[in-house]
């Protein structure tokens, strides 16, 4: 072998630590559970304090890894303050940008409240956690994973321009930070996960049903025609790409967008 490392070396994440952002459930969760199956102590974050403590006690007894949980509204960045302050100088090797949040609402009614909000969580708050990340490792580089959507790039579900906007400002912030902080240690890639089974998606298609918008429900069945693979994704299977980014598996990937979207993008 031209290289010594095995796979079981260049996946394993011991000794690391990774901090999630929106762990609780969905893809955030199923992250956070195989980073900790690869090694790594974790720093799971979201404002949901009842399925935090659910998914941090889980993840620690099935893993065996050291789990801290942090109760954070990522829509104010005191608090985004409050818990880096509180992390001090232990930060983690390993940053997952995956919350977000997504309302739809038609576009001719998206008051100030519900963009600022959306523009707060999905990517202010992105821009900041990196912020802090870069400056707290400034000196011994790191590993940043951020979570965008298909949305960013082509507009499917209608009363969700809001939420594109802000998905591609992430991907803008993504290839600028690999570009000018690649050449001190740090790592910079995105995914792009496209219609994947999470709690949010059962939660947006049963309001759909009780409203009976059937442009809505006819949205979804169009995007299943569009992807080769023919189904929705599993938050695992975004998982095990954002393991990959995490891991040294991809140690040569930098500024990389990859879309786990069963090839929606490609039609």
């Amino acid at each position: 072998m031209h290289n010594s490392k095995t796979i079981a070396d260049l996946i394993s994440l011991k000794g690391r630590t990774a901090l999630v952002t929106g762990a609780a459930m969905g893809i955030g969760r199923a992250i956070s559970e195989r980073l900790a199956e690869a090694g790594a102590d974790l720093m799971l974050v979201d404002v949901n304090a009842e399925a935090l403590a659910e998914a941090a006690s889980e993840i620690s007894s099935t893993f065996g890894r050291k789990v801290t949980q942090h109760v954070v509204d990522l829509s104010r960045r005191e608090q985004i303050e409050a818990l880096w302050n509180e992390i001090g100088d232990n930060p983690p090797d390993i940053l997952v940008n995956n919350a977000g949040i997504y309302q739809s609402r038609d576009f001719l009614e998206v008051d100030e409240a519900l963009l600022e909000r959306t523009m707060a969580v999905n990517l202010k708050s992105v821009f900041y956690m990196c912020q802090h990340m870069i400056k707290h490792r400034e000196k011994q580089g790191g590993n940043i994973i951020n979570v965008s959507s298909v949305e960013a790039v082509l507009h499917l579900v209608r009363g969700l321009v809001h939420y594109g906007i802000s998905k591609i400002g992430v991907l803008a912030l993504t290839r600028a930070l690999a570009r000018e902080y690649g050449p001190k240690g740090f790592r910079v890639n995105a995914v792009m996960p496209g219609g994947i089974k999470t709690p949010g998606a059962d939660r947006m298609r049963n309001e759909a049903l009780k409203r009976l918008d059937f442009g809505f429900l006819l949205t979804g069945a169009s995007f299943l025609r569009r992807v080769p693979l023919g189904r929705l994704g599993e938050p695992d299977e975004v998982a095990r790409v954002v393991l990959f980014l995490a891991s040294d598996l991809s140690s040569y990937v930098n500024g990389a967008v990859i879309a786990v979207d069963g090839g929606f993008l490609t039609d």
